[in-house]
């Protein structure tokens, strides 16, 4: 097949980055464009130092959607929603967003977790990428919810490396006060909680208990770990079978004692890789077999 011509908007970011590294690596993609306003005219490797070798291909000043089958949107959240006020969106273009703007399935926008919605990818044109610790979180919960379990409060704690707090620096980010420290923040009232019960909750069938989340910063680069609690009257055999069944046809999602992920791969760009590759009818993992380098 002729190779899936790619732009992305909001190139200068982590998970842009950690996109770019996975897309020209990948046998069916051009990548046609990489926006970036603030780095126009300089090299991609000028911004992500890793690519380095990898390629000579350069920020855009200008973008085409009329030029591209699937548009990423890289950019903070809310600027996708000021984005496509700005920009009509061709008929045939795919939109994969992964800001935090249609979440909530608004506008069309089917929410892009595979091991939930993969036939509903498929066939979709406007997908958002879910959040990294939503992710990690649901994958830990998904096989209770399918089975009607999640009926009492469940109490989650989970730790995410610093990436996850964008590329621009701030306080909480600064070498010297992440190093040999953790914090809590945003206790029981984190942004991901909204897709969370509400896509728990679409594949339950009905709302879920209460999700009490407690997050913590860590003192690493990349990487979340999340460890989830609730009442559940099925043995340990029991629920290792739920979830190895539930999981068994998941490309990449192997069942343990905890939910651990990278959060700029399957917690980002490796995620939107994998809902582009569903949306075009492409195999799942098709450019995604090679891992991250710690998780």
């Amino acid at each position: 097949m002729n190779r899936i011509k790619v732009g992305i908007i909001g190139g200068a970011g982590y998970t842009a980055g950690e996109l770019i590294r996975i897309l020209i690596n990948h046998p069916n993609v051009e990548l046609t464009f990489v926006h970036s306003t603030s780095n126009a005219g300089n090299k991609l490797y000028s911004v992500h130092e890793g690519l380095f070798g990898e390629t000579e291909q350069e920020f855009a000043a200008e973008y085409d959607l009329n030029a591209v089958d699937v548009v990423f949107m890289c950019s903070g959240h809310g600027k996708s929603t000021e984005f496509w006020a700005q920009n009509p969106r061709p008929e045939k273009l795919k939109v994969v967003d992964l800001a935090q703007d249609y979440r909530d399935e608004s506008c069309g926008y089917v929410y892009g977790l595979p091991e939930c919605n993969r036939d509903r990818i498929k066939g979709c044109s406007l997908l958002a990428n879910p959040g990294c610790f939503a992710t990690a979180i649901q994958l830990g919960l998904m096989p209770l919810a399918a089975n009607g379990l999640i009926t009492s409060e469940v109490s989650v704690t989970g730790i995410t490396g610093s990436t996850g707090a964008g590329v621009k620096p701030g306080a909480t980010s600064h070498f010297s006060w992440r190093n040999n420290n953790i914090s809590v923040y945003k206790a029981f009232e984190h942004q991901h909680l909204i897709e969370i019960k509400y896509n728990l909750g679409m594949v339950q069938g009905s709302a879920v208990a209460d999700i009490n989340f407690v997050p913590v910063r860590g003192d690493f680069a990349r990487g979340i770990f999340v460890v989830s609690h609730l009442d559940c009257a099925l043995s340990i055999e029991e629920v290792t079978k739920l979830y190895k069944d539930y999981y068994a046809n998941a490309a990449f999602t192997f069942v343990m004692v905890l939910s651990m992920i990278d959060n700029l791969l399957k917690g980002a760009s490796g995620q939107a890789v994998q809902n582009m590759n569903l949306m075009f009818g492409l195999p799942e993992n098709a450019g995604l077999n090679l891992k991250s380098s710690a998780f």
